[in-house]
């Protein structure tokens, strides 16, 4: 249990007035005492909650909405479909963004722990046991996106990354290739990058096609991580078609083949996951993998919303339908 004021007061042998006193630097306590008492409060890990001074017993009406990458395309339309929902429901909305770093994650949820917020959305491209373990700590109503919870225990919004994964390349090798590439995140762990790749390797055994790892890459989100994989992997192996788990990658392996020379489609087919606005303007258009971007967003939104007033959703989790959008990229 985290530590209160009360337990600061009593680790500094002091009132729980003169605690107040050093939190909100009231120059009425001598040296000595206010050293006292910020050692108790580095020695407990005390961390005050400052909204909560003015705001008691009452909520908010502000949640929170933690995206790992605000430039990535993908987490805008979903924050606009759990905007638009909070704004029905008068509740306000504070994004921050974590830039992938776990230790930005964590500190994050601290901070709107401290801000009384009423719950959090929460996305991340790969889940951590220690923000799972944080998020019981801070007893935070909380909804993933785009991941799920192993445990079953916290709410989740997602598509069935592996069979969305499967019907990509099932899609691809229906189009007759059979030395796909793959370009995505680490297969390991629990995360959805692990659940695509598994969709990744099903298709190819359901075909009898053995899995090269001389095809297989694993980088960031980017479209320069694309550039650079498909480089790597041409530098092993042959490929005539590349699944790639973004949008961005993909138009740095069509940018990469085109530098090398090769045509998409007629040569490489390409095909993207999530179906961010430029797939449907970059040339060539992508075919791609599509998540309900904005309907994820809002459906988490009312999920948290539901669980803020009632504590129980009507739902533990909500795996909503992909789709296999046919463009330019593959023959």
């Amino acid at each position: 249990m985290a530590a209160s004021i009360k337990d600061v007061a009593k680790e500094a042998k002091v009132s729980i007035a003169t605690v107040s006193r050093v939190l909100n630097n009231i120059d009425v306590v001598n040296d000595d005492t206010k050293q006292r008492v910020k050692d108790a409060i580095e020695k407990l890990g005390y961390r005050p909650n400052i909204v909560a001074r003015s705001l008691k017993t009452q909520r908010t009406r502000t949640v929170g909405i933690i995206v790992p990458d605000i430039s990535n395309q993908f987490y805008p339309e979903i924050v606009r479909g759990a905007e638009d929902v909070a704004n029905i429901y008068d509740y306000n909305v504070m994004l921050c963004n974590t830039d992938l770093d776990k230790e930005k994650e964590i500190e994050y949820l601290r901070i709107m722990k401290e801000k009384m917020v009423d719950g959090i959305i929460y996305m991340s491209s790969s889940l951590d046991e220690d923000v799972f373990k944080l998020l019981e700590e801070l007893n935070l109503p909380a909804v993933l996106i785009e991941n799920t919870d192993p445990s079953g225990k916290i709410e989740s919004v997602s598509i069935d990354n592996e069979a969305a994964a499967y019907d990509g390349v099932a899609y691809l090798l229906k189009k007759g290739n059979k030395k796909i590439a793959y370009i995505g995140s680490d297969k390991d762990g629990k995360n959805l990058g692990a659940s695509r790749y598994k969709g990744y390797e099903r298709a190819l055994k359901e075909k009898k096609i053995k899995l090269s790892e001389d095809r297989v890459a694993f980088t960031g989100s980017k479209a320069k991580d694309g550039f650079d994989a498909i480089n790597r992997i041409l530098e092993a192996a042959e490929v005539d078609a590349v699944f790639c788990t973004g949008d961005e990658i993909a138009m740095g392996v069509i940018n990469a083949l085109r530098e090398r020379g090769v045509k998409v489609p007629e040569q490489v087919d390409v095909m993207g996951f999530d179906n961010i606005y430029f797939s449907s303007i970059f040339n060539p258009k992508l075919t791609t993998v599509a998540q309900p971007m904005y309907d994820m967003g809002s459906v988490g939104m009312r999920m948290l919303i539901k669980k803020i007033s009632t504590s129980e959703p009507e739902e533990k989790s909500y795996v909503l339908a992909h789709q296999i959008i046919e463009r330019n990229s593959c023959k």
